[in-house]
């Protein structure tokens, strides 16, 4: 959370100071024109990618796969279309880095590893009581469990 906020604190700050200190080199229009070239030149790529992604993970699901990976760079082309029409110069730098490729798919690999490895270490520690209708037995492979069948028949216990 804190992380956060210091980005969107500080990141608008260091904008502008970058936008004065090339503005004050290659004058302000020829800024605000260099701004808006980022953003069409963005917008054009983040289409580009955005469409070939789309046919990836199209191709994936008639192969009867799940497209994990191109909906964690579908996620990283919204960010950089965000980012690319966000005025700035190093918001564009962000996002021309999720929009090449390489970067992308090298930035996807370490963000996938980074949430399964959440992901498992959330799912080995977190136990709710039996109480409660589950535990873990101890096979890792084995959830013992309750559940009511509301059908009406009287298997109401499973074991």
């Amino acid at each position: 959370m804190r992380v956060l906020f210091l980005l969107f604190a500080l990141l608008p700050i260091l904008e502008i100071a970058v936008l004065v200190h090339v503005g004050g080199i290659i004058g302000g229009w020829n800024t605000i024109a260099l701004v808006l070239f980022t953003a069409f030149i963005g917008a054009f790529f983040v289409r580009q990618e955005g469409l070939s992604t789309l046919q990836s993970a199209q191709r994936k699901m008639q192969r009867n796969e799940i497209p994990g990976g191109e909906m964690l760079e579908g996620l990283m082309l919204v960010i950089a279309g965000v980012l690319l029409v966000t005025p700035g110069f190093i918001t564009d730098i962000l996002g021309l880095c999720l929009v090449l490729p390489p970067s992308r798919k090298w930035i996807a690999r370490h963000a996938a590893r980074h949430m399964s490895m959440r992901v498992v270490t959330a799912a080995q520690y977190h136990q709710q009581p039996s109480s409660q209708g589950f535990k873990r037995s101890s096979d890792s492979n084995v959830i013992e469990g309750e559940y009511t069948d509301r059908s009406g028949n009287d298997n109401s216990r499973l074991r």
